[in-house]
């Protein structure tokens, strides 16, 4: 699963954005999501904070990278820091809410579920604030 908490610059409108993959997410399904993202702010400029996860980091990925610069910047965390990366407080909370004892078969069973937290998360706009001060980030 990827997803991407968005702020607006003056803090007055928050979004979340997700997708779902089966299997594990690659440079070429990540490029795909941020290909979708670009869609979504259709021009206006945005800061993406990405962890170490090695799709992130491949030479595909950096070719890609570099050619939308005119509209997104990448600040990268250090390899391993869950607390420095406010989407890790997105899963947390939906695993602990509506994943609580869910136990799916497969990916399909846990679509319902996730689209309900994600749903919650995106009502409750005070929620993607406190996962940013959790992370030590401010607007």
């Amino acid at each position: 699963m990827a997803g991407a908490l968005a702020f607006r610059w003056d803090g007055r409108r928050t979004r979340f954005y997700f997708h779902t993959h089966p299997g594990s997410y690659t440079d070429v399904t990540l490029i795909g999501f941020l290909r979708q993202l670009k869609r979504h702010f259709r021009g206006r400029r945005v800061i993406l904070i990405w962890d170490g996860l090695g799709a992130h980091r491949s030479g595909s990925m950096t070719t890609y990278l570099a050619r939308q610069r005119p509209w997104l910047t990448v600040e990268r965390l250090p390899a391993y820091a869950p607390d420095l990366n406010p989407i890790e407080q997105v899963w947390g909370n939906v695993k602990g809410a509506e994943l609580a004892n869910v136990c799916a078969e497969d990916l399909s069973g846990l679509r319902r579920p996730l689209c309900l937290g994600f749903a919650r998360i995106r009502r409750q706009t005070h929620l993607a604030f406190a996962f940013l001060r959790h992370a030590g980030l401010a607007l």
